[in-house]
């Protein structure tokens, strides 16, 4: 691991970083996607939803709306039935309108590739710009910060701050900028397959010798 790794105090990141690497060596992006727009959709339409429900409706989705423009001229209410299933789809059938007709409007339909440009389109914050940026453009902007990442990161007592900017800015401190998105996929492959919120698999965790288990009342 690189040298720039920081440990948090009391806190052996290289070791869990290592470990990680060697329990997720093919840890990715669990959406299914061919093109930055794909990814941004599948991004904004996961919110409060699995992976597994996105891709089952982007499986068909993807072979009608094809272009930003596409998105910006459907009627609400079809690209609302069209992705009712992911929840919340009044709002983010609005999101995809709204990013639908920015691209065309500001970007020549294309989706940009800058932190700043991507916060600017609706929907889209710091988590779902992070998201496309590390993964269809392999940029590493920041370390996308969800539920997962939110709660690995306190029970592994890199950071106590509740607020997702916070706990971000806290994680691009210790972790190298090369590795922001890598690490971001080892949390979210941990905290689904292993450190799961209400039943965390402490006794068969990979991390178990070096997680100081913060917040967690299961016995081991």
């Amino acid at each position: 691991m690189s040298r720039k790794i920081k440990d948090a105090p009391g806190v052996p990141l290289r070791k869990i970083m290592a470990s990680l690497a060697k329990a997720y060596p093919n840890a990715h992006c669990e959406l299914n996607y061919s093109n930055p727009l794909e990814l941004l959709v599948a991004t904004i339409l996961s919110a409060r939803c699995t992976d597994q429900r996105v891709n089952l409706v982007t499986a068909k989705l993807f072979k009608k709306y094809r272009s930003a423009a596409d998105y910006a001229r459907v009627p609400l209410p079809e690209l609302e039935q069209d992705i009712r299933t992911t929840g919340f789809y009044r709002n983010k059938a609005r999101s995809l309108k709204g990013c639908g007709q920015a691209l065309v409007e500001r970007h020549d339909g294309q989706v940009p590739n800058t932190m700043e440009a991507l916060t600017q389109l609706d929907g889209v914050g710091r988590k779902t710009a992070n998201v496309v940026l590390g993964n269809a453009f392999h940029l590493n902007y920041g370390v996308v910060v969800d539920t997962h990442v939110t709660r690995l990161a306190q029970r592994l007592g890199l950071t106590q701050k509740k607020d997702p900017e916070k706990i971000e800015q806290a994680l691009m401190a210790l972790v190298p900028q090369t590795q922001w998105t890598q690490f971001s996929h080892w949390l979210i492959w941990h905290g689904r397959r292993r450190c799961t919120a209400r039943k965390p698999d402490c006794r068969g965790c990979e991390l178990r010798a070096l997680c100081p288990r913060i917040g967690v009342t299961t016995p081991i």
